[in-house]
């Protein structure tokens, strides 16, 4: 395993809306950083810029002033093409509400961000059919996702996020939909997934899910409380 480094460097990190009543601040002077392979809840009533963090992190949305850093780049510095191209390659995402296309099979569903890498079909199917074996479901490989049960598609999603190799998975309250049982049983698999040296951001209002990182970062109002 290589030496752990600074994955996500944010300094000072501000996130302000404007509206027709003036700006609206978010997030205030945030300042943190992950490591590779550490695994990281942040909490926050809702309100507290818990999503508006994540989608900065994601590199869909652009800080107001500060820095972030991910994996030694400056995003701020990047157009949209090239926060694109460190997104696609470094970060996987996994939501609360799975975000399945449902009319595509699962191993379709797997292997999207494939095409948007320009990864040729046989490959992309040779992934997708390999990560859908890990979760456990090759069985159900040519279903559509409404036959297949909440936690199955919570696997299907996490699949999704793992099959460009990424460093950092993004989970937004990833098991909000799931029954008790199978949320542990998702957060089991992230902890796996960390073990293999992935980092994992998890946003969660749930303490006893929060319990499976191995730090808390807890957002007030948009900033991070001590």
């Amino acid at each position: 395993m290589s030496q752990h480094h600074d994955l996500v460097v944010v300094r000072h990190l501000g996130k302000q809306y404007t509206t027709a009543a003036g700006a609206v601040p978010v997030l205030h002077d945030l300042s943190f950083t992950i490591q590779s392979g550490e695994f990281v809840a942040i909490m926050g009533s809702s309100g507290s810029g818990k999503s508006t963090l994540l989608n900065i992190l994601g590199c869909l949305d652009n800080q107001s002033c500060g820095d972030y850093i991910l994996d030694g780049q400056s995003v701020a510095a990047m157009n949209p093409d090239q926060r694109a191209r460190l997104r696609n390659r470094t970060i996987g995402f996994v939501f609360q509400g799975f975000q399945l296309l449902p009319r595509l099979n699962l191993v379709d569903n797997v292997a999207l961000p494939l095409i948007y890498a320009a990864v040729p079909k046989a490959e992309r199917c040779d992934r997708a059919s390999a990560l859908l074996q890990r979760m456990g479901l090759s069985q159900q490989a040519n279903r559509l996702p409404s036959h297949i049960s909440g936690g199955q598609q919570q696997r299907v999603a996490i699949a999704r996020a793992l099959i460009n190799q990424p460093r950092l998975i993004l989970a937004d309250e990833p098991t909000g939909n799931l029954d008790s049982h199978t949320s542990h049983d998702v957060m089991a698999l992230f902890q796996q997934l960390n073990r293999s040296g992935i980092a994992i951001l998890l946003v969660t209002h749930e303490d006893d899910m929060a319990g499976y990182a191995s730090r808390i970062i807890h957002l007030r109002d948009g900033l991070v409380a001590l």
